[in-house]
């Protein structure tokens, strides 16, 4: 699991935090000093808290469980969908649907609903529609696509979600503490890192400093996943070992039960 260094999150700018009249008091222990009015970020935190985070990643990701990326900065929307897809995990990047994990089945029905069409599609059944209703419906799926496309394999509540810019996506984060979802976060001197689980004290804005970190973040997740791979792999021939071992059982007991009715028959005699 290859961790950010120093020099890499220096070079990516993750020590850039905002104005002194912007921040967030609760940000304090994060912030080293205070440069031309900006605040400067204490890098040998962020590169210890983002390898805590990546461990904890790491173990979600081997259980098999999910983690939701969550970013709708319209300069990040690319690179947190990538980072996503590259460990084949759910990501919200347009607009964050409003209960999304506090009425999760609702969300499910919508999810569902583009799978129904898409059959129906296929099947045949919308050529005997007017021109106007398959408008009407290609709209309703590309809209469904837009907002729920990049979760749709997501069948259950995620076991933890990743947020860029908590300030921003703060309804996901208010879902996530109600529902006792783990919350990992790139948090910036403005925000409150209170109701974070896993601070990661970085630059929220600058792509390059969240590439950086999700890198490392996303590597764990991989990383998790093949120890997963591994451990099936190896799973199957432990238990053909106990199946070996309970087979001459088996067939000792066979014996037994022949012995026996042989016994049987030799005293009806």
């Amino acid at each position: 699991m290859a961790n950010p260094t120093f020099e890499q999150l220096l070079e990516a700018g993750c020590h850039f935090g905002h104005l002194k009249r912007k921040w967030n008091p609760a940000m304090a222990p994060y912030i080293l000093m205070e440069r031309n009015g900006i605040h400067i970020i204490d890098l040998h935190k962020t590169a210890a808290m983002t390898e805590t985070a990546a461990e904890a990643l790491k173990q979600i990701a081997k259980s098999g469980k999910k983690v939701l990326f969550v970013s709708t900065k319209k300069q990040l929307k690319e690179i947190v969908a990538e980072k996503a897809q590259s460990v084949g995990m759910p990501y919200v990047i347009e607009r964050w649907p409003g209960g999304m994990l506090t009425n999760f089945p609702t969300i499910r029905k919508a999810v569902k609903k583009m799978a129904t069409i898409d059959k129906l599609t296929q099947d045949g059944t919308y050529s005997n529609l007017s021109k106007r209703e398959i408008l009407q419906i290609s709209r309703q799926r590309a809209k469904l696509d837009k907002n729920l496309g990049s979760i749709a394999d997501l069948t259950r509540l995620p076991s933890a979600i990743f947020v860029v810019d908590v300030m921003k996506e703060h309804i996901a984060v208010h879902e996530a503490n109600r529902l006792g979802i783990p919350v990992f976060a790139i948090v910036d001197t403005n925000s409150n890192p209170n109701d974070i689980d896993f601070v990661i004290p970085a630059n929220d804005d600058a792509t390059k400093s969240v590439e950086v970190i999700l890198d490392a973040c996303c590597a764990a997740i991989a990383e998790g996943l093949e120890e997963r791979k591994v451990e099936k792999v190896d799973a199957p021939e432990e238990g053909d070992e106990n199946a070996e071992k309970k087979a001459p059982r088996r067939r000792t007991t066979k014996a037994r039960t022949a012995k026996v009715a042989e016994a049987s028959e030799e005293a009806a005699e």
